[in-house]
Parts: C-alpha cells; sequence; structure tokens
C-alpha cells in the first residue's frame, strides 16, 4: 500500500467531520443531545400540529409517484426546509420511500435522529467537505429506490440559486427532480443568508409539490444548465403559487 493511499474509515461519522471543525462528539455533548432530542422532537412536533394546513397543491402528482414506485429528488430551497420536511414527513407516512443527506458535524446529531424517527434513510456528509462520498452514498440510496432530497441552494447559498450538483446528481442516478415550495400566513425569518422561514404556532400553510422535470442519463454536461436554469424557474413558481394560494384562503 503506498504512502498517498487514504485508508480513513469513512463509515465512521467523525471521519466526515470537516478538518476546520473544532467541535467534537465529547460525552457530555452525547449526553446533552440525548436529553435535548426528544424534548426538541415534541415540540416540533406540536408545532407541526398547530399549523392549519390547506390542500396541498399537486398532492396527486405525488400520490402518482408513490404508488408507481417512481424514485425521484424532491428539491426544495433552504428557506423552506422546516415545511419542506413537515411535506417529507406526510408522504413518507403515504409510502415514499425518502433519504436526507444531512451535514456530519455535531449539529446534525439531532436531525439524523428525527429524519430517522420518520422512516427516512440518512446519509451524513457535506457537499464541501466531503462531496464525493456523499455523491457516491447518494447513488446506492437512489439505487436502492429511495428518493434523496436535495435542498437546490444549499447549504451555503446564494439564497434562491439552484446548485449545478443537484442536477447532475439527478442526471447520474436518472432520476426526476421534483420541485417543493410552501407558503405561510405568519412567519419569523432568520437573519442569515436563506432568511430561514420558521412559520409561527397556528398559522395557515401551503405546501405545493410541482411537476417532475427529468434530466435524462445521456444528457451532455454542457445541456445541463438549461435543466438547472428550468428547476430554479419551477422552484420559484410554484413558490409564487404557493403564496397566491395562501392569499386567496385568507380571503
Amino acid at each position: 500500500m503506498t504512502d498517498d493511499q487514504d485508508t480513513t474509515d469513512y463509515s465512521r461519522i467523525d471521519a466526515r467531520l470537516s478538518p476546520s471543525s473544532k467541535r467534537r462528539r465529547s460525552p457530555l455533548r452525547r449526553m446533552y443531545f440525548a436529553v435535548g432530542m426528544p424534548i426538541l422532537q415534541l415540540m416540533l412536533n406540536l408545532l407541526f400540529r398547530s399549523y392549519r394546513i390547506q390542500p396541498i397543491i399537486g398532492e396527486h402528482t405525488a400520490d402518482k409517484i408513490i404508488e408507481a414506485k417512481t424514485v425521484c429528488s424532491p428539491c426544495y430551497w433552504h428557506q423552506d426546509l422546516l415545511l419542506g420536511n413537515l411535506l417529507l414527513r406526510k408522504l413518507i407516512g403515504k409510502g415514499l420511500h425518502a433519504g436526507f443527506l444531512i451535514s456530519a458535524s455535531v449539529d446534525g446529531d439531532v436531525p439524523e435522529k428525527i429524519a430517522a424517527s420518520w422512516g427516512a434513510e440518512v446519509i451524513r456528509g457535506s457537499a464541501n467537505t466531503t462531496g464525493a462520498l456523499a455523491l457516491r452514498d447518494m447513488r446506492r440510496l437512489f439505487q436502492k429506490g429511495i428518493s434523496v432530497v436535495s435542498v437546490g441552494d444549499g447549504p451555503t447559498g446564494p439564497k434562491s440559486v439552484l446548485k449545478s450538483g443537484v442536477v447532475l446528481m439527478a442526471r447520474i442516478a436518472n432520476v426526476p427532480l421534483l420541485p417543493v415550495a410552501c407558503a405561510a400566513d405568519k412567519a419569523w425569518f432568520l437573519n442569515r443568508w436563506d432568511d430561514f422561514m420558521i412559520p409561527k404556532p397556528f398559522s395557515r400553510v401551503v405546501l405545493a409539490i410541482g411537476m417532475p422535470i427529468a434530466i435524462p442519463g445521456n444528457a451532455p454536461l454542457d445541456a445541463l444548465e438549461r435543466y438547472r436554469v428550468a428547476l430554479e424557474g419551477a422552484l420559484n413558481a410554484l413558490g409564487e403559487e404557493s403564496r397566491r394560494a395562501l392569499r386567496t384562503a385568507q380571503r
């Protein structure tokens, strides 16, 4: 074995951490998460149950995908992550086999347990620090019939600008991308790059599913930009449709 061969055991979650990360899974931090996770999960469930959810736009599209056991890649903006996950949880309950890519950092431990409690598969990694590993693992899940969720502009933005890697992964796996969007009449927006949205308790909420966008497996790499632009436009248009539906419901 040569000196430059990588012998790192990437099955260990800590091996996937960014070298610049100084936070490690100390016994105290593990205990903190063990105690805090059930509380957070309870609060999240209470928050979700408080929402007044309008009829889901495009729900019949999701029903057809689930009935046909079609593998796809649901995609939403980072701002919509909370409600996007609420919709995915509903679809998992109806039979969608879903998977999530969650950061390998300590902060990802709780989301991993929450997603697993919904019945979802979880990949730990980062498009920035373990991109090749994450892509490999995502492809394996797609091949197993699991629809892996994509966050179109994550993890660092810019906001509402679709990353080309989302389209490339869909091409490699030969699966369609499924646009997802949402809206809420009352919400907090965090002061960060994505203006992360947290709908307030008892908010009226609209969830939306668009038509699948197929990326041919033999599509030339130089043609992927038009698919990227198409999905970006579909996500923005679906978001506007969600806000219009919300305004109609309010009237």
